[in-house]
């Protein structure tokens, strides 16, 4: 049976083992996604220590619980998924393939947790599929509810489960698109699930997997947001102590490589696929079962911030003007380890309305609307959500007209056309 460390503890918010061994200390950081308003710059900030460390037990990656749930994922947070076309495509895929793969029809169930702006859930209500998502942030719940979106505003865990199985809800797919790594008790969110799926009934929950984020080094995607950093091999103890078990698995490429775990109860029909064993294979070839493997990577991350500075400050003595592109969590993470701030750009741009005119947490950013790149024509543009780097190249595309490049900074920063 797995055990919940207490928050704050230096145990596995899992099983409660032993989290000595550090994957990457990142010193001081603000919450990611608390933009700031600039009348409140001057305020000052709260910043906490952002470190993720490895269970040795069941190699759960994970950071410390310094904040609860409530103090991040706030009625006003930031994140709407529909700004992002990429994402929407990916959402609207996912849907199709789901639909088909498993028989979803009129009488089917999909219920998605963390449901976000109704970005995903739209898509299944266009196909006639009863939908139900539950958000626990209310700026973005209100927006999917616009949209037609069955909406409930809560956290999910294991006694809401039991209050919606109490209305005569279950579901046949259970969507939780990179939710799995935001909760800080991820036994209890994980025993939801099984109390809320049908028998034959299927949990998909896409992860950024720790694999890809190591071999890639994608060290800007640790925030307080993401308690989590999972693999296969901690994911199948995770499930199984809660009575469910992986039959299957999809490697993706979105959030710069991530992997969607198929779940269903430990006796369910599915069958298992041979790419569950192909997976796992290659993350102990890798050595995510062995300390030494974490020790190396976290001196690579040193050299990733040392290579994307010595680039910055070359191009900031030859007189080049350099500006952002994009406020995601993982540009906060990059540009506070970094130290990179209004020395190096200008200013960053953002699509979503509820980060324009306000301030990137930490440095000060300001956070101004695409368009200004078009009018202040500067010599580089640094991508910040280097993941979907090929759409934000198509969306800039005339900033080739007056020579401008493109700056991505991972996994080894380099200068693109």
């Amino acid at each position: 049976m797995a055990l919940s460390a207490r928050p704050g503890s230096l145990r596995c918010r899992h099983c409660g083992g032993d989290l000595s061994q550090i994957l990457a200390d990142l010193g001081l950081s603000p919450v990611a996604n608390d933009y700031v308003e600039p009348e409140k710059y001057r305020s000052g900030e709260p910043f906490y220590p952002l470190e993720a460390r490895v269970c040795r037990s069941c190699r759960l990656v994970q950071t410390f619980d310094v904040l609860r749930p409530q103090d991040i994922f706030r009625a006003d947070y930031a994140y709407f998924s529909s700004h992002s076309t990429t994402w929407l495509a990916h959402a609207k895929t996912y849907v199709e393939a789901m639909s088909q793969r498993f028989g979803l029809g009129a009488d089917s169930q999909i219920i998605e947790i963390a449901s976000n702006d109704g970005y995903l859930l739209q898509f299944a209500k266009g196909r006639g599929i009863r939908c139900l998502g539950i958000e626990p942030c209310e700026s973005v719940a209100l927006a999917a509810r616009e949209k037609g979106i069955d909406t409930r505003i809560s956290f999910f865990g294991t006694a809401y489960a039991e209050e919606l199985a109490r209305e005569g809800l279950s579901a046949d797919l259970l969507t939780a698109n990179n939710v799995l790594a935001h909760v800080p008790d991820i036994n209890d969110f994980v025993g939801g699930a099984a109390k809320l799926l049908k028998p034959e009934g299927v949990a998909t929950y896409e992860v950024q997997h720790l694999l890809k984020l190591m071999q890639r080094h994608q060290f800007d995607t640790i925030y307080h947001e993401h308690f989590s950093y999972l693999s296969l091999l901690a994911a199948q103890r995770i499930f199984a102590a809660a009575g469910l078990r992986v039959f299957d698995v999809e490697e993706l490429e979105t959030h710069g490589g991530s992997i969607r775990f198929f779940v269903c109860h430990a006796g369910a029909g599915h069958r298992q696929s041979d790419r569950v064993a192909k997976v796992l294979k290659e993350e102990m070839a890798y050595g995510l079962d062995r300390d030494e493997v974490y020790l190396a990577w976290s001196e690579a991350v040193k050299e990733t911030k040392r290579a994307l500075l010595e680039l910055l400050i070359g191009l900031k003595r030859q007189g080049k003007t350099i500006v952002g592109y994009g406020a995601p969590a993982k540009g906060v993470t990059l540009l506070n380890y970094c130290g990179i701030g209004r020395d190096f750009l200008d200013y960053t741009t953002d699509r979503a309305p509820s980060k324009m005119g306000r301030l990137m947490p930490g440095i000060g950013l300001p956070i101004r609307a695409p368009e200004t790149i078009f009018e202040t024509r500067p010599d580089y543009i640094l991508i910040l959500p280097w993941n979907i780097k090929d759409e934000i190249k198509g969306q800039l595309a005339k900033v080739r007209d007056w020579g401008g490049r493109f700056i991505v900074p991972v996994p080894a920063a380099r200068i693109e056309d």
